[in-house]
Protein backbone atom coordinates (compact mmCIF):
# COMPACT_ATOMS: atom_id res chain seq x y z
CA UNK A 1 0.00 0.00 0.00
CA UNK A 2 0.93 3.29 -0.44
CA UNK A 3 2.52 5.74 1.90
CA UNK A 4 -0.17 7.75 3.78
CA UNK A 5 -3.27 5.35 2.62
CA UNK A 6 -5.57 5.45 5.41
CA UNK A 7 -7.16 2.39 6.89
CA UNK A 8 -9.70 1.82 9.51
CA UNK A 9 -10.80 -1.18 11.76
CA UNK A 10 -14.07 -1.77 13.18
CA UNK A 11 -14.51 -4.42 16.28
CA UNK A 12 -18.18 -5.10 17.12
CA UNK A 13 -17.24 -7.18 20.35
CA UNK A 14 -19.76 -8.48 22.99
CA UNK A 15 -18.62 -5.85 25.55
CA UNK A 16 -17.10 -3.36 23.51
CA UNK A 17 -17.06 -1.70 19.93
CA UNK A 18 -14.09 -0.58 18.92
CA UNK A 19 -13.02 1.73 16.01
CA UNK A 20 -8.93 2.34 15.51
CA UNK A 21 -7.90 4.95 12.39
CA UNK A 22 -3.99 5.00 11.19
CA UNK A 23 -2.26 5.99 7.76
CA UNK A 24 0.76 3.37 6.30
CA UNK A 25 4.30 4.93 6.34
CA UNK A 26 6.84 2.78 4.88
CA UNK A 27 4.72 0.00 4.88
CA UNK A 28 3.63 0.19 8.51
CA UNK A 29 0.66 1.10 10.57
CA UNK A 30 0.23 4.07 12.65
CA UNK A 31 -2.66 4.82 14.89
CA UNK A 32 -4.14 8.23 14.69
CA UNK A 33 -7.64 7.98 16.49
CA UNK A 34 -8.89 5.43 18.48
CA UNK A 35 -12.68 5.16 19.58
CA UNK A 36 -13.83 2.77 22.04
CA UNK A 37 -17.85 2.49 24.05
CA UNK A 38 -19.01 -0.03 25.95
CA UNK A 39 -22.13 -1.54 24.08
CA UNK A 40 -22.38 -4.73 26.32
CA UNK A 41 -24.21 -6.48 23.50
CA UNK A 42 -23.29 -9.84 24.92
CA UNK A 43 -25.81 -9.36 27.31
CA UNK A 44 -28.48 -8.63 25.32
CA UNK A 45 -29.69 -12.00 24.68
CA UNK A 46 -32.90 -13.59 25.40
CA UNK A 47 -33.30 -17.21 26.06
CA UNK A 48 -34.35 -17.56 22.76
CA UNK A 49 -30.46 -16.83 21.68
CA UNK A 50 -32.35 -13.37 19.97
CA UNK A 51 -30.59 -9.39 20.24
CA UNK A 52 -33.29 -7.70 22.35
CA UNK A 53 -34.69 -4.36 20.33
CA UNK A 54 -32.62 -2.41 23.24
CA UNK A 55 -29.21 -4.00 22.62
CA UNK A 56 -29.40 -3.92 18.88
CA UNK A 57 -30.46 -0.24 19.47
CA UNK A 58 -27.13 0.28 21.41
CA UNK A 59 -25.21 -1.04 18.86
CA UNK A 60 -26.80 0.81 16.11
CA UNK A 61 -26.16 4.08 17.80
CA UNK A 62 -22.95 3.57 18.44
CA UNK A 63 -22.33 2.10 14.76
CA UNK A 64 -23.67 5.76 13.41
CA UNK A 65 -21.07 7.27 15.91
CA UNK A 66 -18.56 5.35 14.51
CA UNK A 67 -20.02 6.32 10.61
CA UNK A 68 -19.91 9.56 10.79
CA UNK A 69 -16.47 9.29 11.82
CA UNK A 70 -15.87 7.14 8.48
CA UNK A 71 -17.86 9.14 5.70
CA UNK A 72 -14.72 10.12 4.03
CA UNK A 73 -13.42 7.02 3.60
CA UNK A 74 -13.42 4.51 0.39
CA UNK A 75 -14.55 0.37 0.75
CA UNK A 76 -11.43 -0.60 0.47
CA UNK A 77 -10.02 1.51 3.63
CA UNK A 78 -12.15 -0.05 6.06
CA UNK A 79 -12.95 -3.53 7.48
CA UNK A 80 -15.93 -4.10 9.89
CA UNK A 81 -15.78 -7.71 11.70
CA UNK A 82 -18.51 -9.26 14.50
CA UNK A 83 -17.55 -11.56 16.95
CA UNK A 84 -19.42 -14.40 19.48
CA UNK A 85 -22.60 -12.37 20.17
CA UNK A 86 -23.46 -11.92 16.53
CA UNK A 87 -22.41 -15.43 15.89
CA UNK A 88 -24.81 -16.71 18.76
CA UNK A 89 -27.74 -14.41 17.79
CA UNK A 90 -30.27 -16.20 15.62
CA UNK A 91 -31.98 -12.66 14.55
CA UNK A 92 -28.69 -11.00 13.57
CA UNK A 93 -29.26 -10.30 9.98
CA UNK A 94 -31.49 -7.95 11.42
CA UNK A 95 -29.54 -6.10 13.13
CA UNK A 96 -26.43 -6.11 10.49
CA UNK A 97 -28.58 -4.90 7.59
CA UNK A 98 -29.79 -1.41 9.89
CA UNK A 99 -25.56 -1.88 11.53
CA UNK A 100 -24.24 -2.04 8.22
CA UNK A 101 -26.32 1.41 6.86
CA UNK A 102 -25.24 3.05 9.61
CA UNK A 103 -21.88 2.14 9.46
CA UNK A 104 -21.76 3.30 6.20
CA UNK A 105 -19.80 -0.11 5.53
CA UNK A 106 -20.54 -3.73 5.50
CA UNK A 107 -20.05 -5.82 8.89
CA UNK A 108 -18.34 -9.44 8.38
CA UNK A 109 -19.45 -12.12 11.29
CA UNK A 110 -16.50 -13.75 11.20
CA UNK A 111 -15.70 -17.42 13.23
CA UNK A 112 -14.48 -18.24 16.11
CA UNK A 113 -10.40 -19.83 14.72
CA UNK A 114 -10.60 -16.53 12.41
CA UNK A 115 -11.37 -14.82 15.27
CA UNK A 116 -8.19 -16.40 16.96
CA UNK A 117 -6.14 -16.02 13.61
CA UNK A 118 -6.72 -12.44 13.53
CA UNK A 119 -5.93 -12.22 17.49
CA UNK A 120 -2.95 -13.45 16.83
CA UNK A 121 -1.62 -11.53 14.29
CA UNK A 122 -2.52 -8.53 16.18
CA UNK A 123 -0.38 -9.78 18.74
CA UNK A 124 2.75 -11.13 16.77
CA UNK A 125 2.78 -8.04 14.93
CA UNK A 126 3.37 -5.82 18.19
CA UNK A 127 6.04 -8.25 19.78
CA UNK A 128 9.73 -8.24 18.49
CA UNK A 129 10.20 -11.11 16.31
CA UNK A 130 11.98 -14.11 17.47
CA UNK A 131 11.79 -18.20 17.58
CA UNK A 132 10.12 -18.14 21.51
CA UNK A 133 6.85 -20.49 21.01
CA UNK A 134 3.63 -17.84 22.03
CA UNK A 135 0.85 -19.26 23.89
CA UNK A 136 -1.55 -16.07 22.86
CA UNK A 137 -4.93 -15.57 24.79
CA UNK A 138 -7.70 -13.12 24.25
CA UNK A 139 -10.68 -13.30 26.87
CA UNK A 140 -13.57 -11.38 25.66
CA UNK A 141 -17.69 -10.94 26.49
CA UNK A 142 -18.82 -14.38 25.38
CA UNK A 143 -15.76 -16.24 23.91
CA UNK A 144 -12.42 -17.36 24.33
CA UNK A 145 -9.43 -17.75 21.95
CA UNK A 146 -6.18 -19.83 22.36
CA UNK A 147 -3.66 -20.09 19.99
CA UNK A 148 -0.49 -21.34 19.82
CA UNK A 149 2.13 -19.54 17.40
CA UNK A 150 5.67 -18.86 16.21
CA UNK A 151 6.50 -15.52 14.91
CA UNK A 152 3.92 -14.34 12.55
CA UNK A 153 2.84 -18.12 12.09
CA UNK A 154 -0.16 -19.25 14.29
CA UNK A 155 -0.27 -23.16 14.71
CA UNK A 156 -3.31 -23.90 16.16
CA UNK A 157 -6.14 -22.17 17.34
CA UNK A 158 -9.34 -22.76 18.71
CA UNK A 159 -12.14 -20.59 20.08
CA UNK A 160 -14.53 -21.53 23.79
CA UNK A 161 -17.62 -20.24 24.73
CA UNK A 162 -16.77 -18.72 27.60
CA UNK A 163 -16.55 -14.62 28.52
CA UNK A 164 -16.60 -12.51 31.24
CA UNK A 165 -20.16 -11.35 30.40
CA UNK A 166 -21.66 -15.12 29.78
CA UNK A 167 -20.23 -16.01 33.52
CA UNK A 168 -20.78 -12.48 35.19
CA UNK A 169 -24.36 -13.19 33.92
CA UNK A 170 -24.83 -17.11 34.65
CA UNK A 171 -23.01 -17.19 37.84
CA UNK A 172 -23.11 -12.96 39.54
CA UNK A 173 -26.45 -12.26 38.26
CA UNK A 174 -26.81 -9.98 40.86
CA UNK A 175 -23.42 -8.96 40.89
CA UNK A 176 -22.68 -10.47 44.60
CA UNK A 177 -19.31 -11.79 45.07
CA UNK A 178 -19.08 -15.17 47.17
CA UNK A 179 -16.81 -17.77 47.83
CA UNK A 180 -19.05 -20.21 46.54
CA UNK A 181 -20.21 -18.25 43.52
CA UNK A 182 -16.46 -17.91 41.80
CA UNK A 183 -15.91 -21.77 43.23
CA UNK A 184 -18.57 -22.79 40.91
CA UNK A 185 -17.56 -19.84 38.09
CA UNK A 186 -14.20 -21.42 38.27
CA UNK A 187 -15.34 -25.02 37.67
CA UNK A 188 -17.80 -24.57 35.03
CA UNK A 189 -14.74 -23.27 32.91
CA UNK A 190 -12.66 -25.79 33.60
CA UNK A 191 -15.31 -27.86 31.84
CA UNK A 192 -15.40 -25.58 28.72
CA UNK A 193 -11.99 -25.22 28.48
CA UNK A 194 -10.88 -28.54 29.67
CA UNK A 195 -10.31 -30.07 26.07
CA UNK A 196 -7.57 -27.47 25.76
CA UNK A 197 -5.50 -29.62 27.94
CA UNK A 198 -3.65 -31.74 25.04
CA UNK A 199 -3.40 -29.05 22.27
CA UNK A 200 -2.04 -26.20 24.62
CA UNK A 201 -0.18 -28.45 27.12
CA UNK A 202 2.72 -26.79 29.37
CA UNK A 203 5.23 -27.90 26.86
CA UNK A 204 4.25 -26.99 23.65
CA UNK A 205 4.82 -23.26 24.41
CA UNK A 206 7.53 -21.05 25.92
CA UNK A 207 5.41 -17.23 26.89
CA UNK A 208 1.94 -16.72 27.62
CA UNK A 209 0.63 -13.35 26.41
CA UNK A 210 -2.81 -11.52 26.87
CA UNK A 211 -5.03 -9.70 24.53
CA UNK A 212 -7.35 -7.05 25.47
CA UNK A 213 -10.50 -7.51 27.56
CA UNK A 214 -10.38 -9.15 30.32
CA UNK A 215 -6.24 -9.74 30.61
CA UNK A 216 -5.83 -5.99 30.02
CA UNK A 217 -8.33 -4.72 32.59
CA UNK A 218 -7.08 -7.15 35.11
CA UNK A 219 -3.38 -6.18 34.55
CA UNK A 220 -4.35 -2.52 34.99
CA UNK A 221 -5.64 -3.12 38.60
CA UNK A 222 -2.80 -5.49 39.09
CA UNK A 223 -0.48 -2.42 38.52
CA UNK A 224 -2.21 0.35 40.32
CA UNK A 225 -2.02 -1.72 42.87
CA UNK A 226 2.11 -2.26 43.19
CA UNK A 227 2.15 -5.35 40.98
CA UNK A 228 5.03 -5.55 38.26
CA UNK A 229 3.72 -3.25 35.07
CA UNK A 230 3.07 -5.69 31.87
CA UNK A 231 2.50 -8.92 33.39
CA UNK A 232 -0.16 -10.98 35.34
CA UNK A 233 0.87 -13.77 37.82
CA UNK A 234 -1.17 -16.40 40.03
CA UNK A 235 -0.28 -14.67 43.04
CA UNK A 236 -1.71 -11.00 41.76
CA UNK A 237 -4.88 -13.30 40.39
CA UNK A 238 -5.33 -14.65 44.38
CA UNK A 239 -4.85 -11.39 45.73
CA UNK A 240 -7.50 -9.31 43.28
CA UNK A 241 -10.27 -12.30 44.08
CA UNK A 242 -9.59 -12.04 47.82
CA UNK A 243 -10.59 -8.23 47.02
CA UNK A 244 -13.59 -8.56 44.84
CA UNK A 245 -15.06 -11.51 47.68
CA UNK A 246 -14.36 -8.97 50.31
CA UNK A 247 -16.32 -5.90 48.51
CA UNK A 248 -19.18 -8.73 48.38
CA UNK A 249 -20.46 -7.20 45.06
CA UNK A 250 -19.84 -5.15 41.77
CA UNK A 251 -21.60 -1.92 43.53
CA UNK A 252 -19.44 -1.74 46.59
CA UNK A 253 -15.71 -2.80 44.25
CA UNK A 254 -13.56 0.41 44.78
CA UNK A 255 -9.84 -0.47 42.89
CA UNK A 256 -7.66 1.89 41.78
CA UNK A 257 -6.97 1.15 38.30
CA UNK A 258 -10.51 -0.45 37.32
CA UNK A 259 -12.81 1.70 35.16
CA UNK A 260 -16.35 1.83 35.63
CA UNK A 261 -17.49 0.05 32.75
CA UNK A 262 -15.43 -3.41 33.93
CA UNK A 263 -16.82 -3.50 37.31
CA UNK A 264 -20.14 -5.35 36.42
CA UNK A 265 -18.04 -7.90 34.46
CA UNK A 266 -14.95 -8.47 36.10
CA UNK A 267 -16.16 -11.22 38.67
CA UNK A 268 -16.54 -13.57 35.61
CA UNK A 269 -13.57 -12.42 33.58
CA UNK A 270 -11.81 -13.33 37.07
CA UNK A 271 -12.93 -16.91 36.97
CA UNK A 272 -12.79 -17.54 33.36
CA UNK A 273 -8.79 -16.02 33.65
CA UNK A 274 -8.17 -18.26 36.82
CA UNK A 275 -9.70 -21.56 35.24
CA UNK A 276 -7.22 -20.59 31.94
CA UNK A 277 -3.90 -20.25 34.44
CA UNK A 278 -4.77 -23.27 36.61
CA UNK A 279 -5.93 -25.68 33.41
CA UNK A 280 -2.82 -24.48 31.41
CA UNK A 281 -0.42 -24.58 34.23
CA UNK A 282 0.57 -20.79 33.49
CA UNK A 283 2.13 -19.17 36.36
CA UNK A 284 3.06 -15.39 34.67
CA UNK A 285 1.25 -14.09 31.48
CA UNK A 286 2.60 -11.46 29.57
CA UNK A 287 0.69 -8.39 28.35
CA UNK A 288 0.28 -6.83 24.94
CA UNK A 289 -1.22 -3.79 23.16
CA UNK A 290 -1.96 -6.16 19.77
CA UNK A 291 -5.22 -7.78 19.31
CA UNK A 292 -8.01 -8.45 17.13
CA UNK A 293 -8.46 -5.01 15.73
CA UNK A 294 -4.66 -4.98 14.81
CA UNK A 295 -4.83 -8.15 12.98
CA UNK A 296 -7.96 -6.60 11.28
CA UNK A 297 -5.68 -3.49 9.60
CA UNK A 298 -2.42 -5.75 8.97
CA UNK A 299 -5.02 -8.22 7.22
CA UNK A 300 -6.60 -5.52 5.17
CA UNK A 301 -3.19 -4.61 4.57
CA UNK A 302 -2.37 -8.22 2.48
CA UNK A 303 -5.59 -7.75 0.24
CA UNK A 304 -4.53 -5.50 -2.09
CA UNK A 305 -2.37 -8.63 -3.50
CA UNK A 306 -3.59 -12.36 -4.30
CA UNK A 307 -0.16 -13.24 -3.70
CA UNK A 308 -0.47 -12.34 0.40
CA UNK A 309 -4.23 -12.54 0.81
CA UNK A 310 -4.37 -15.34 3.57
CA UNK A 311 -7.75 -16.57 1.81
CA UNK A 312 -5.65 -17.58 -1.74
CA UNK A 313 -3.90 -19.88 0.75
CA UNK A 314 -7.07 -21.37 2.19
CA UNK A 315 -8.44 -21.98 -0.90
CA UNK A 316 -5.62 -23.40 -2.30
CA UNK A 317 -5.44 -25.50 0.85
CA UNK A 318 -9.63 -26.99 0.51
CA UNK A 319 -8.49 -27.35 -2.97
CA UNK A 320 -5.80 -30.12 -1.62
CA UNK A 321 -7.83 -31.34 1.21
CA UNK A 322 -10.67 -32.41 -1.19
CA UNK A 323 -8.77 -33.26 -3.92
CA UNK A 324 -9.74 -31.35 -6.50
CA UNK A 325 -8.28 -30.60 -9.86
CA UNK A 326 -5.88 -27.27 -9.40
CA UNK A 327 -5.23 -27.09 -12.98
CA UNK A 328 -8.69 -27.50 -13.97
CA UNK A 329 -10.31 -25.09 -11.22
CA UNK A 330 -7.64 -22.51 -12.83
CA UNK A 331 -8.43 -22.90 -15.94
CA UNK A 332 -12.50 -22.62 -15.49
CA UNK A 333 -11.29 -19.72 -13.58
CA UNK A 334 -9.18 -17.62 -16.06
CA UNK A 335 -12.24 -18.53 -18.78
CA UNK A 336 -14.57 -17.39 -16.57
CA UNK A 337 -12.81 -13.99 -15.70
CA UNK A 338 -12.50 -13.56 -19.33
CA UNK A 339 -16.32 -13.59 -19.64
CA UNK A 340 -17.02 -11.47 -16.45
CA UNK A 341 -14.83 -9.22 -17.73
CA UNK A 342 -16.37 -8.80 -20.87
CA UNK A 343 -19.98 -7.78 -19.28
CA UNK A 344 -18.13 -5.74 -16.72
CA UNK A 345 -16.96 -3.75 -19.86
CA UNK A 346 -20.54 -3.80 -21.19
CA UNK A 347 -22.11 -1.98 -17.96
CA UNK A 348 -19.66 -0.22 -15.84
CA UNK A 349 -17.76 3.10 -16.56
CA UNK A 350 -14.35 2.87 -17.15
CA UNK A 351 -13.45 4.44 -13.79
CA UNK A 352 -15.03 1.54 -12.10
CA UNK A 353 -13.24 -1.47 -14.08
CA UNK A 354 -10.11 -1.09 -11.55
CA UNK A 355 -11.93 -2.85 -8.64
CA UNK A 356 -10.50 -6.70 -9.16
CA UNK A 357 -12.22 -8.27 -6.02
CA UNK A 358 -15.12 -9.40 -7.65
CA UNK A 359 -13.02 -11.19 -10.44
CA UNK A 360 -10.52 -12.42 -7.60
CA UNK A 361 -13.47 -13.90 -5.81
CA UNK A 362 -14.77 -15.71 -8.71
CA UNK A 363 -11.02 -16.87 -9.39
CA UNK A 364 -11.82 -18.78 -6.04
CA UNK A 365 -15.31 -19.86 -6.90
CA UNK A 366 -13.57 -21.30 -9.72
CA UNK A 367 -11.29 -23.50 -8.13
CA UNK A 368 -13.56 -24.52 -5.09
CA UNK A 369 -16.27 -25.85 -7.82
CA UNK A 370 -15.47 -29.26 -7.68
CA UNK A 371 -14.00 -30.17 -3.96
CA UNK A 372 -17.24 -32.21 -3.13
CA UNK A 373 -16.40 -34.51 -6.44
CA UNK A 374 -14.45 -36.10 -3.61
CA UNK A 375 -17.58 -37.45 -1.66
CA UNK A 376 -19.71 -37.53 -4.65
CA UNK A 377 -19.69 -37.47 -8.16
CA UNK A 378 -23.25 -36.67 -9.63
CA UNK A 379 -23.93 -34.24 -6.76
CA UNK A 380 -20.81 -32.84 -6.17
CA UNK A 381 -22.05 -29.32 -6.50
CA UNK A 382 -24.23 -29.82 -3.32
CA UNK A 383 -21.89 -31.20 -1.44
CA UNK A 384 -19.29 -28.81 -2.42
CA UNK A 385 -21.32 -25.87 -1.14
CA UNK A 386 -22.20 -27.63 2.02
CA UNK A 387 -18.23 -27.42 2.85
CA UNK A 388 -17.79 -24.30 2.07
CA UNK A 389 -20.41 -23.33 4.67
CA UNK A 390 -19.33 -25.32 7.31
CA UNK A 391 -15.57 -24.51 6.94
CA UNK A 392 -13.16 -22.96 8.79
CA UNK A 393 -11.11 -21.37 6.28
CA UNK A 394 -8.36 -18.56 7.60
CA UNK A 395 -9.28 -14.89 6.04
CA UNK A 396 -13.10 -15.65 5.08
CA UNK A 397 -15.90 -13.84 6.16
CA UNK A 398 -18.70 -16.47 6.86
CA UNK A 399 -21.22 -13.75 4.73
CA UNK A 400 -18.00 -14.59 1.91
CA UNK A 401 -17.76 -18.23 2.66
CA UNK A 402 -21.72 -18.20 2.02
CA UNK A 403 -21.53 -16.68 -0.90
CA UNK A 404 -18.79 -18.97 -2.56
CA UNK A 405 -20.70 -21.45 -1.53
CA UNK A 406 -23.57 -20.25 -3.77
CA UNK A 407 -21.86 -19.95 -6.77
CA UNK A 408 -20.23 -23.39 -6.30
CA UNK A 409 -23.67 -25.22 -5.42
CA UNK A 410 -25.27 -22.80 -8.62
CA UNK A 411 -22.49 -23.49 -10.89
CA UNK A 412 -23.94 -26.66 -12.62
CA UNK A 413 -27.84 -27.74 -12.62
CA UNK A 414 -30.89 -25.85 -12.36
CA UNK A 415 -30.69 -22.50 -10.68
CA UNK A 416 -33.94 -22.17 -8.74
CA UNK A 417 -32.63 -24.57 -6.11
CA UNK A 418 -30.41 -21.55 -5.50
CA UNK A 419 -31.94 -18.90 -2.50
CA UNK A 420 -30.51 -16.16 -3.46
CA UNK A 421 -31.64 -12.76 -4.70
CA UNK A 422 -31.67 -12.54 -8.23
CA UNK A 423 -31.37 -8.63 -7.54
CA UNK A 424 -27.86 -8.97 -6.38
CA UNK A 425 -26.42 -8.44 -10.44
CA UNK A 426 -22.88 -8.86 -9.08
CA UNK A 427 -23.43 -11.84 -8.12
CA UNK A 428 -26.13 -12.87 -11.30
CA UNK A 429 -22.70 -12.03 -13.47
CA UNK A 430 -20.41 -13.97 -11.37
CA UNK A 431 -22.79 -16.54 -11.57
CA UNK A 432 -23.61 -16.83 -15.36
CA UNK A 433 -19.52 -16.40 -15.83
CA UNK A 434 -18.62 -19.37 -13.88
CA UNK A 435 -21.41 -21.42 -15.11
CA UNK A 436 -20.58 -20.52 -18.79
CA UNK A 437 -17.23 -21.31 -17.70
CA UNK A 438 -17.81 -24.69 -16.76
CA UNK A 439 -19.75 -25.84 -20.18
CA UNK A 440 -16.71 -24.33 -22.14
CA UNK A 441 -14.03 -26.26 -20.10
CA UNK A 442 -16.35 -29.25 -20.25
CA UNK A 443 -13.58 -31.32 -21.93
CA UNK A 444 -11.11 -30.52 -19.75
CA UNK A 445 -8.78 -28.84 -21.73
CA UNK A 446 -8.90 -24.75 -22.75
CA UNK A 447 -11.38 -23.56 -25.22
CA UNK A 448 -11.49 -22.10 -27.88
CA UNK A 449 -12.62 -18.22 -27.46
CA UNK A 450 -11.88 -16.44 -29.94
CA UNK A 451 -15.19 -15.00 -31.38
CA UNK A 452 -17.21 -15.28 -28.16
CA UNK A 453 -18.51 -12.29 -26.84
CA UNK A 454 -20.58 -12.02 -23.59
CA UNK A 455 -22.57 -8.66 -22.97
CA UNK A 456 -25.65 -6.79 -21.07
CA UNK A 457 -28.09 -5.53 -22.88
CA UNK A 458 -28.13 -1.72 -22.74
CA UNK A 459 -32.12 -1.53 -23.42
CA UNK A 460 -32.96 -4.12 -21.40
CA UNK A 461 -30.85 -4.91 -18.42
CA UNK A 462 -31.85 -8.02 -17.71
CA UNK A 463 -30.42 -9.95 -20.44
CA UNK A 464 -27.55 -11.40 -21.45
CA UNK A 465 -26.53 -11.94 -25.14
CA UNK A 466 -24.08 -14.52 -25.81
CA UNK A 467 -22.35 -14.35 -29.62
CA UNK A 468 -20.05 -16.54 -31.28
CA UNK A 469 -17.99 -16.11 -34.50
CA UNK A 470 -19.34 -18.23 -37.98
CA UNK A 471 -18.99 -21.98 -37.74
CA UNK A 472 -17.89 -22.13 -34.20
CA UNK A 473 -21.42 -24.38 -33.30
CA UNK A 474 -20.06 -25.96 -36.08
CA UNK A 475 -16.83 -26.64 -34.69
CA UNK A 476 -17.66 -27.49 -31.19
CA UNK A 477 -21.05 -28.79 -31.55
CA UNK A 478 -21.12 -30.34 -27.98
CA UNK A 479 -20.30 -27.02 -26.27
CA UNK A 480 -23.05 -25.42 -28.11
CA UNK A 481 -25.52 -28.09 -27.22
CA UNK A 482 -25.01 -27.60 -23.77
CA UNK A 483 -25.20 -23.60 -24.13
CA UNK A 484 -28.38 -23.74 -25.35
CA UNK A 485 -29.33 -25.76 -22.78
CA UNK A 486 -28.21 -22.98 -20.45
CA UNK A 487 -30.37 -20.40 -22.13
CA UNK A 488 -33.17 -22.64 -21.29
CA UNK A 489 -32.44 -22.39 -17.72
CA UNK A 490 -31.83 -18.81 -17.54
CA UNK A 491 -35.79 -19.02 -18.36
CA UNK A 492 -36.91 -19.57 -15.18
CA UNK A 493 -35.36 -16.69 -13.85
CA UNK A 494 -35.80 -12.50 -13.79
CA UNK A 495 -32.95 -13.04 -16.20
CA UNK A 496 -32.51 -14.11 -19.85
CA UNK A 497 -29.63 -15.05 -21.80
CA UNK A 498 -29.67 -15.37 -25.62
CA UNK A 499 -26.66 -17.45 -27.77
CA UNK A 500 -26.93 -16.13 -30.77
CA UNK A 501 -24.42 -15.67 -34.16
CA UNK A 502 -23.88 -19.09 -34.88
Amino acid sequence: MQNGTRLAAVDLGSNSFRLEIGRIDHGQFHRTEYLKETVRQGNGLDDERNLTRDAMERGWDCLARFGERLASFKSGEVRAVATQTLREARNRDDFLVQASAVLGFPIDVISGREEARLIYQGVAHSLPQGNERRLVIDIGGRSTELILGQGFDPKLMESYRVGSIAWSTRYFPDNKFTPHAFQMAEIAAKAVLDEALNAYRRDAWDVAYGSAGTVGAVGDVLAAAGWPAGSVNREGLDWLLGKLISAQSADRLRLAGMKDDRRAVIGGGLSVLRAVFDLLQIDQMQLTTGGLRHGLLFDLMGRTEDQTDVRAKSVQRLVAKFGADPVHGLRVGKVANHLFSQLQASTLAPENLADERPNRKLNWAAQLHEIGSHISHSDYHKHGAYILDNADAMGFALSELHKLSLLVLGHRGKLRKLEVDFEDDLFVQQLLALRLAVILCHARRDPDLNGLELAREVENGKRFTLDCRAGWAQAYPQSAHLLREEVLAWQKTPWALTFTGC
